[in-house]
């Protein structure tokens, strides 16, 4: 049985390969011939911080950004609100936002000046693996090595 819960999968390594989208679509390939997949497992591995650096944080940008954050949460927290009035409700949402960019402003200039000029830009970072292994509950193994091998002379 398989567990549900995700850890170190178990099995054989019955296909490597560079890209996910290249495992993914293999595990497709295998679901689209009735193989039982569900004693598969995609694992990413020399997995790799990939930190890209968008820009140079100034105190406009912060300040910005938290005014637009807190205008969109004021505006969850107005119209929350207004579900409960009959009247006045265009005044509770037009308010929320408001004090909600007010006080994200303020949180916004607040957190860039305690970075103290350490971190003046700004980036997004991901999770990348160098490559993706399929592996295979034991049972399975030979028949999906067997059905990956003609899916390689196809699009190979």
């Amino acid at each position: 049985m398989v567990s549900p819960v995700p850890g170190l999968p178990t099995g054989m390594v019955v296909g490597t390969y560079d890209q996910y989208e290249q495992a993914q679509q293999a595990v497709d390939y295998l679901s689209d011939h009735k193989f039982p997949v569900e004693h598969l497992a995609i694992v990413g591995t020399d997995l790799r911080q990939v930190e890209r650096v968008t820009g140079r944080m100034t105190w406009g940008k912060a300040i910005a950004g938290g005014l637009a954050t807190g205008a969109w949460l004021g505006l969850f927290v107005g119209l929350l609100l207004s579900l409960f009035t009959d009247e006045g409700w265009g005044t509770i949402i037009i308010m929320s936002m408001a004090w909600g960019a007010v006080f994200m402003m303020i949180f916004g200039a607040v957190g860039y000046a305690f970075t103290g000029g350490r971190r003046d830009f700004t980036s997004k970072s991901v999770i990348v693996a160098s490559k993706y292994e399929i592996y295979c509950q034991h049972q399975h193994a030979e028949d999906a090595r067997n059905h990956l091998a003609r899916l390689s002379l196809r699009t190979g």
